[in-house]
């Protein structure tokens, strides 16, 4: 059922996993109120540990893609499409095309600042601990398609915490776009980009870690500035 690799942190297996339920649901095009199954068998499925199943659901229900019903006949099913599903699934199925891209560019740009400000504003220590981990895999990623996997997965728990459900469902839908169409240089060609990538990104978490708002804003100019 899924790709998500077994060396992965719990978190980031619990993101894949929800990720991969998700593109089946689009995939399979499944009607508001299909069964998914229960937790059992997406454990059997998936191969992962209870928790790391029931945080993926977590994630998915948190985010009005599934909803949980107890009892007799009970189970994962899929949720009624509210406004900010509908927006992040239609986001998702454009083309990616070079406008398509400097499309979500443009409105990355416009939503950064709002997203990393609620973040600075709503973070609890869980958070700050989890976005110095991801930061850490960002820093020690091995080669390109880590690194830049890494930077998603960083920008995405971000936005997790930012309040504002619209903003979170078109900021990590702009994600999608321009992980999927991401430059593939070697360090060799630029061998400076990296660690000032690194960098920027220490500074971005550090600021909303401390909610510092006016530190935020100051790092989110530079990471835009350093793309």
């Amino acid at each position: 059922m899924t790709d998500v690799s077994p060396d992965l942190t719990p978190r980031s297996r619990a993101e894949q996993l929800a990720a991969a339920i998700e593109r089946r649901i689009r995939g399979e095009r499944l009607a508001p109120g299909t069964s998914v199954g229960t937790l059992e068998d997406l454990r059997a499925s998936s191969g992962f540990s209870r928790p790391t199943v029931s945080e993926a659901v977590r994630l998915l229900r948190d985010r009005g893609i599934l909803v949980i019903r107890p009892g007799r006949g009970g189970g994962l099913f899929v949720a009624e499409a509210g406004p900010v599903v509908r927006l992040r699934h239609t986001l998702l199925a454009v083309d990616e095309d070079p406008t398509t891209v400097v499309d979500a560019i443009e409105l990355r740009d416009h939503l950064e600042l709002l997203v990393a400000s609620g973040a600075a504003r709503c973070r609890t220590d869980e958070d700050v601990v989890a976005l110095r981990h991801l930061q850490s895999r960002l820093a020690d990623a091995d080669g390109w398609s880590a690194f830049m996997a890494a930077n998603w997965a960083l920008h995405e728990r971000i936005a997790a915490i930012c309040p504002n459900a619209m903003a979170r469902a078109v900021y990590t839908s702009t994600l999608g776009h321009l992980t999927g169409a991401g430059a593939t240089w070697s360090d060799d060609e630029r061998p400076d980009y990296r660690l000032e990538r690194v960098a920027v990104h220490d500074d971005l978490v550090e600021a909303i870690a401390a909610g510092d708002l006016d530190a935020v804003a100051a790092a989110v100019r530079r990471h835009q500035h350093s793309d």
